[in-house]
């Protein structure tokens, strides 16, 4: 193998336009990942039906989950500059291909393609950080990269709502080729990485085994299929995992190190990445649906409630970020932050029809100051503890882990709410009412049209329902906060 000889440290004036090719890149993918839910409707007036089209995002998820490890384990082979080319290059094809599309199947397809440039574009973006940053300095541009990450998956579908109304739907992935041709020019030409040689080949039988098992995962926390499908899959999926941790102790080039998984560091920090982030799906799914579906606001103003969210997020990310790079201290920062995102998940299961938004906001406010000091600081944590051969495997395994977390907590979460509302409508509802619980939970349009009566006891079942997700999620962020409390300090590196 040739050496890589090491990029000098950047800082100020030479890192911005990097930062800002990598920012571009990072908020495309993340954009991409919510940006359709609110043009849905469009969409299934167009190529499909819209009992089908769940499908549009699922594909998007699952080909960015299932194609982490192997950007990630590649770029360590390979180098990172042009993987992160040909993943941005991949991600705009897919753009323009789902503007083409003329039916369901062609747009499913075109949007997995997109998913497989996403999950590199978000693990390479930070990895990329982490091998041309200090370490001291690196939790404060990480922790940037990671707000744009959280503030475009916030306002997808406010954007996607808007190109909708003004335009066509096609603009949500036509308007991705210029932003994504201006990263591609300024990464290309100011990014400068070594490329590598190596007569070390990729783990292929490993990676596919990789993939099938987490893409099964996946579906299955989708809801796919009937009961008897969930088990067949659940089942392939644990044959196929089991097999893969089998292949992995023996092949020479492992996918995903075993050694990893030795390093308690790692251990912990996937563990409570895979928390946490269970923990802020439901905050961003639930006080939406509340506010929307119980309390009445409008999906306008249900949507700008998150944006307390973002400010606190903001604000202890970029003070983490200092108080690191002047201390060089960071263990303590990801169990405050979960102690908090616990308080605020309690006072969200508080919350009635009755209470104000200016409340509601101080609990978001609350949960964004506890999230901003977690994620950041734990992928610090994880990269600094990596050797450098393993720097992509291991930030890819922190993204691997936090998709997987969202999509295992949106669908628990979820279940939780679908049948603490069907019970309390068996029991609330008036003598000789029926009333299908699924239907209402198609949308705040089908609970305003209800009779006076009915909408009553259907506003109380979903605010019951809410209640226990959110003390459900209080009891996961104290099970993170257990977990973060086990993290143990190592010195930032010097040599990234």
């Amino acid at each position: 193998m040739i050496a890589p000889v090491a990029e000098p440290a950047l800082h100020g004036r030479r890192l911005a336009p990097v930062f800002g090719g990598l920012a571009v890149a990072m908020f495309l993918a993340s954009l991409d990942q919510t940006v359709v839910a609110t043009a849905l409707p469009e969409i299934a007036g167009s190529v499909g039906r819209l009992d089908q089209l769940s499908w549009i995002i699922i594909a998007y998820h699952l080909a960015a989950a299932a194609s982490t490890p192997l950007w990630g384990r590649a770029s360590d082979l390979y180098g990172r500059k042009r993987l992160l080319l040909a993943a941005v290059i991949i991600f705009l094809a897919g753009s323009a291909f789902c503007g083409l599309a003329r039916d369901l199947v062609q747009l499913t397809a075109s949007r997995a393609v997109q998913g497989v440039g996403a999950g590199g574009m978000m693990t390479l973006s930070m990895a990329v950080i982490a091998e041309i940053v200090p370490a001291r300095i690196r939790a404060r541009v990480q922790g940037y990269l990671q707000l744009v990450f959280a503030l475009a998956g916030v306002i997808g579908p406010l954007v996607g709502g808007l190109i909708v109304d003004v335009s066509s739907w096609r603009w949500i992935f036509y308007l991705n080729l210029p932003f994504g041709a201006l990263a591609v020019t300024v990464l290309g030409s100011r990014l400068r990485l070594p490329a590598r040689s190596t007569d070390r080949s990729l783990d292929v039988p490993g990676a596919l085994l990789l993939v099938s098992g987490v893409a099964g995962l996946l579906l299955l926390t989708e809801q796919v299929g009937g009961a008897a499908a969930r088990w067949w899959l659940l089942a392939g999926s644990a044959f196929l995992l089991t097999v893969f941790v089998w292949w992995e102790r023996r092949t020479a080039e492992p996918i995903l190190p075993p050694r990893l998984f030795r390093r308690p560091v790692f251990v912990v920090v996937t563990v409570a990445l895979f928390l946490t982030t269970a923990v802020m799906f439901a905050v961003v799914i639930f006080v939406p649906l509340f506010q929307q579906t119980a309390a009445g606001v409008s999906a306008t103003r249900s949507g700008l409630l998150l944006l307390p969210m973002t400010a606190g997020i903001t604000v202890s990310t970029v003070l983490g970020g200092r108080f690191i790079a002047r201390t060089g201290h960071y263990r303590w920062l990801p169990a405050t932050g979960l102690a908090l995102e616990a308080m605020s998940a309690f006072l969200l299961s508080r919350v009635t029809v009755g209470t104000s938004l200016l409340a509601v906001g101080a609990c978001l406010v609350l949960f964004g100051l506890g999230f901003g000091m977690v994620t950041q600081v734990l992928v610090l944590a994880l990269q600094n503890g990596a050797d450098r051969r393993d720097l992509g495997i291991a930030t890819a395994s922190a993204n691997l882990f936090r998709s997987l977390g969202g999509s295992v907590g949106a669908a628990v979460f979820g279940t939780i709410f679908a049948h603490q509302l069907n019970d309390h409508l068996a029991r609330a509802l008036p003598p000789g009412a029926a009333l299908d619980a699924d239907a209402v939970q198609s949308g705040p349009a089908a609970v305003r049209l209800l009779p006076a009566a009915i909408r009553g006891a259907v506003a109380g079942g979903i605010a019951d329902a809410v209640d226990t997700v959110f003390l459900l999620a209080t009891l996961v962020a104290l099970a993170a906060f257990a977990v973060a409390l086990t993290l143990r300090a190592e010195p930032l590196r010097d040599d990234r």
